[in-house]
């Protein structure tokens, strides 16, 4: 006999990690979206717009996303490297010509063209976070709480990494900026066009218990180095003026510290190499929808001395927990819900997000980097804490994920009352927990959605969830902020206006706030009608973990 080889599953599986880790870099230049605030003054200048004007183009921005059922749709039909090609070719074609406006190396684009091209940035990200989030949920379904909060913390980061990098390298020009934003997403994006592939899990038994807890270490890791590497952004943001010598310096330590998750696909290389014998099935799951893991054990019974075996056979109409299509997701109450909820908190988060340099402007600050830097530092340690306090929650106690939501919820209105206050830092205060809450609500509605609806459609349900950022930020940022500090504003002779005081935006915060107190009931809504279902998949993961998790369903 001769010496048998490593499964192809068992060799494949550094390159599925590889593959994570190039997901970890588009996302953290794919929240480009995010930094609107860093040149939209440097456009209101340039194109003489007034505030309702400028907040009408960062809607646009946001109704790029609205077109992502574009990428929801191609999710399902198109390779992953497909996907991420559309999106880094429209993200450089779209801040390419921002860039050059704003360098004025041409003439400002009419008013129409420059939303169309927004618009265009905009939707550019939704096809980067579609490829990324589906294609790494189906390759690690058992840890979506982790990957979500992963995923989404680097994009609360890019926010600040791009900034960061921005200021250290180009003094916070925003012309630079901008040729940061066309170029350096291409260039990730390409990298993970290699990589990044579906690779599906392990079947059941030992080896998924085996897969399960190798993720767990793997995932926290990666939280280790995310963590460190906000801190760094953030030691960075608030320890004042820095020299060109190091400012440089800290530019090529972040570009190490974001290279480092590179260690784990090498540890699990070197691994396998080392163990040739350890083996995994290369059956797929990653299709099988998340309940039924919990209702398709088997069950043994002893009869006389014996044990026999009974398969339970999963019977009845489709259930919350099964895959759906977006056509069976949209007849449910769980469904509404879940996308009312989310509209109220990331569409009052994103209003902050597009008018903070006006905010800060208006509070008397002359530099509002700082409070773009903080807003994407604090979402960042709400996804990613979010994501792996969720799972941990679900794994032992069964809490069912919405009920951080409603958490978040409820912080997010006290953060919105202490900026209409207007105290001594409440900007400050205001834009830490803002980005926080913002962060906790996309990292938990992420996996929330796949939980309910499954996996199979995820891409476009996701896409259909998230028409929330360009419908809130029509109605938070373009409508509301942009009319209420208009009517606040005196007038600018050659065109624009503008507003300083407290006053300014006080009336936006008190009705978000509101706004926030409704999202709030409907998720402690959501809560109690998921309750039985994070049930099952707490008895699921528990079954698992105790080694009898064999699962045998009949079509």
């Amino acid at each position: 006999m001769g010496t048998q080889k490593p499964s192809s599953s068992s060799s494949s599986t550094w390159l599925k990690w590889l593959g994570f880790v190039t997901a970890v870099w588009v996302q953290s230049i794919s929240g480009n979206n995010y930094t609107f605030s860093n040149y939209s003054d440097s456009l209101k200048t340039l194109m003489s717009l007034t505030q309702l004007q400028l907040n009408t183009l960062s809607v646009a921005k946001d109704v790029g996303k609205a077109f992502g059922i574009l990428a929801g749709l191609a999710s399902d039909r198109f390779p992953t490297p497909l996907i991420l090609l559309i999106g880094s070719l429209e993200g450089l074609i779209s801040y390419g010509l921002q860039f050059l406006v704003v360098n004025q190396s041409i003439k400002p684009l009419p008013y129409s063209l420059m939303c169309v091209v927004l618009c265009m940035g905009g939707n550019s990200t939704t096809w980067m976070n579609t490829a990324v989030l589906v294609t790494c949920f189906r390759n690690f379904k058992r840890n979506r709480g982790p990957v979500s909060g992963i995923l989404k913390g680097y994009i609360g980061l890019s926010t600040a990494i791009f900034t960061d990098l921005c200021s250290s390298l180009f003094a916070s020009d925003p012309a630079s900026f901008l040729i940061l934003l066309a170029v350096v997403p291409a260039v990730v994006c390409s990298t993970a066009m290699i990589f990044l592939r579906e690779s599906p899990p392990s079947d059941g038994g030992d080896d998924a218990k085996d897969d399960e807890d190798e993720e767990t270490r793997y995932f926290g890791a990666f939280n280790v180095v995310s963590v460190i590497i906000a801190l760094y952004l953030l030691a960075y943001d608030v320890s004042g003026e820095h020299g060109r010598v190091l400012s440089r310096v800290f530019a090529s330590v972040l570009l190490v510290l974001l290279a480092s998750p590179l260690a784990v696909p090498a540890y699990v290389f070197v691994r396998s190499r080392w163990s040739p014998s350890r083996r995994r099935s290369s059956g797929s799951d990653a299709e099988e929808p998340l309940l039924v893991e919990a209702e398709a054990e088997v069950v043994v019974v002893d009869q006389g001395g014996e044990n026999e075996e009974e398969e339970i056979k999963v019977v009845g109409k489709r259930m919350i927990g099964e895959d759906h299509t977006i056509i069976e997701a949209i007849r449910t109450v769980d469904f509404w819900v879940l996308f009312v909820s989310f509209l109220c908190g990331v569409g009052s988060g994103l209003a902050v997000m597009n008018n903070m340099g006006q905010m800060g402007l208006a509070m008397g600050y002359s530099d509002v980097s700082v409070f773009v830097s903080l807003t994407s530092i604090g979402g960042f340690f709400g996804r990613i804490g979010s994501g792996t306090l969720s799972e941990y929650s679900i794994r032992k106690a069964a809490v069912p994920r919405p009920l951080w939501n409603a958490v978040s919820q409820i912080v997010m209105a006290i953060g919105y009352v202490v900026m209409a206050i207007a105290i001594p830092g409440s900007l400050y205060i205001g834009s830490v927990v803002v980005g926080v809450c913002y962060g906790i609500r996309l990292a938990v509605s992420v996996p929330v959605a796949s939980e309910l609806f499954g996996l199979k459609y995820y891409g476009l349900i996701y896409n259909i969830l998230i028409l929330n950022l360009p419908l809130g930020s029509f109605l938070f940022s373009g409508l509301l902020a942009g009319l209420l500090y208009d009517s606040q504003a005196t007038h600018i002779p050659g065109g624009g206006n503008t507003c300083v005081g407290a006053h300014c935006y006080r009336l936006v915060f008190v009705i978000m706030s509101f706004a926030c107190l409704l999202g709030f009931g409907l998720d402690l809504l959501l809560t109690y009608r998921t309750k039985n279902i994070y049930l099952k998949i707490y008895e699921s993961k528990k079954s698992r973990k105790q080694g009898t998790g064999k699962l045998r369903v009949k079509g």
